[in-house]
């Protein structure tokens, strides 16, 4: 009758296990500023060259170019960051079984062993013998959670285990991004080569012809001097590009888990800078602000706080736990004899009388929920910003390059007018060395333009957090 009275209590106290948690149930806050209207629409240094198409998950294949690809997909297999990120998931996803998991307890244990007591012990000077004794059992607990401590360690772990997600997808972001960055540097240098040996050999050619007016007096050798000087300066920059270039492979090596000295030599032959045919997809701020991964992970952060409030909260109140134990503990010849079985039912309530601890602990988790909500905004904001500042730099140095190819279409034709002129006499070699002197100076500027371009481009889709 005993055992009924305790089944049918342990019943009723199931029967509440569907009351409501306590603590706030999570949703953004109305007032965070990701719900600010400024922050959903389109952005404000949006120009010409962007449009309001959903920016790409690969972002990087809007350049068509096929090693790049290879690179990335190489990149993306093996980056170390990549997988430190991808181990800390996994040990986020462990934390989140063992949260769920913390309701059931159990256990089975057995033990054997040959005991002689101490005589006194037992009350007896002589005629204790060895004997064997035994414990065996199985005990079973399941935690009632009445007040949803344990679902609300199971909420607050699964916020957790998402901002793991998106910490993984940030570092992809940013990896992606700097091979991207690693391969352009490396053309955009050979290109500068390519541009600077042919601004060589016009010097040369230079440095020949006033040698030779020298020579017949045409000329003081201080023009030669200075001529072959100007040769040095352009001479000079050839190391500096070559460095930039191999460095700049370097890192594409290591970036996908080689040792820089296992750089790809092939890419030394690229001279060819990214292009974009098409102007840069960009969207609006609420598709950035539910993509960009540090904005996701902020939010989610801010998801385990709140459900953390709950934990302590639940504090307030008792912890109600039902067990059932049996098993079998005594000598062994008496083993499994109602002599030596055992079992226990019943319920087991744990409740922390220190209630200024319990607040303390309930008001610790309500200020980290408010440092965490101004750290959410903080992420909003940054990427909010961080968009607007690339946006507003490319449509800059988009406006400076197109000034710099019309000086360099005109620095061309007039090298062509000047041609023209030599073959009908009318000018001399000199003339003609120095307007294809212009036109060479006018083609590194774009060159050099275009590697600006490059780099605003990247930081802009980084910025974007595409790539994941």
């Amino acid at each position: 009758m005993v055992i009924l009275r305790t089944v049918l209590a342990a019943c009723a106290c199931i029967a509440f296990v569907g009351c409501a948690e306590v603590g706030p149930d999570y949703r953004v806050p109305a007032k965070a500023m990701v719900n600010a209207p400024a922050a959903q629409g389109a952005f404000a240094s949006a120009s010409a060259a962007t449009s309001a198409a959903a920016l790409p998950a690969n972002w990087w294949k809007l350049y068509d170019d096929p090693v790049l690809d290879r690179l990335i997909a190489q990149t993306l297999a093996a980056n170390t960051q990549l997988r430190f990120a991808e181990a800390n998931l996994e040990h986020s996803d462990a934390l989140l079984i063992d949260a769920d998991s913390q309701r059931f307890a159990g256990s089975v244990d057995a033990a054997t062993a040959w005991n002689h007591p101490s005589e006194e012990s037992v009350l007896k000077r002589v005629g204790v013998a060895p004997y064997q004794n035994y414990n065996a059992g199985v005990s079973v607990s399941y935690d009632l959670d009445l007040f949803g401590a344990i679902r609300r360690g199971v909420e607050a772990a699964r916020a957790d285990d998402e901002a793991a997600v998106a910490a993984r997808d940030l570092v992809r972001v940013n990896v992606v991004a700097e091979t991207v960055r690693a391969y352009a540097e490396a053309c955009n240098a050979g290109h500068e080569m390519v541009l600077a040996q042919k601004r060589i050999g016009i010097e040369q050619d230079d440095v020949r012809m006033i040698q030779e007016l020298v020579s017949h007096g045409r000329a003081s050798p201080l023009d030669s001097t200075r001529q072959q000087n100007a040769l040095a300066i352009i001479r000079a920059s050839l190391p500096l590009l070559a460095a930039a270039q191999r460095n700049a492979l370097f890192r594409l090596a290591t970036l996908a888990g080689q040792p820089p000295a296992d750089f790809d030599r092939r890419l030394l032959a690229c001279n060819t800078p990214l292009h974009l045919d098409h102007p840069l997809p960009v969207g609006d701020g609420h598709d950035l602000l539910k993509r960009r991964p540090d904005v996701r992970m902020a939010e989610r952060h801010l998801a385990a706080a709140t459900a953390r409030i709950g934990i302590a909260t639940a504090a307030l109140y008792p912890d109600i736990k039902f067990g059932v134990s049996a098993g079998s503990t005594g000598k062994a010849a008496d083993a499994l004899t109602g002599y030596t079985n055992r079992f226990a039912i019943g319920p087991q309530v744990s409740w922390n009388l220190n209630r200024g601890a319990v607040h303390a602990r309930i008001d610790e988790a309500n200020a980290q929920s408010h440092a965490m909500l101004a750290a959410f905004d903080g992420a909003v904001l940054n990427a909010l910003r961080d968009v607007e500042t690339s946006l507003n730099t490319y449509a800059a140095d988009l406006d400076k390059q197109d000034q710099l190819k019309l000086a360099r279409d005109a620095a061309v034709q007039r090298a062509a007018q000047a041609e023209e002129l030599k073959q009908g006499g009318r000018i001399d070699s000199l003339s003609l060395l120095a307007a294809e002197r212009d036109r060479w100076t006018a083609e590194q500027a774009v060159a050099m333009g275009q590697s600006t371009l490059n780099r605003d481009q990247i930081d802009t889709f980084l910025a974007l957090g595409g790539g994941w």
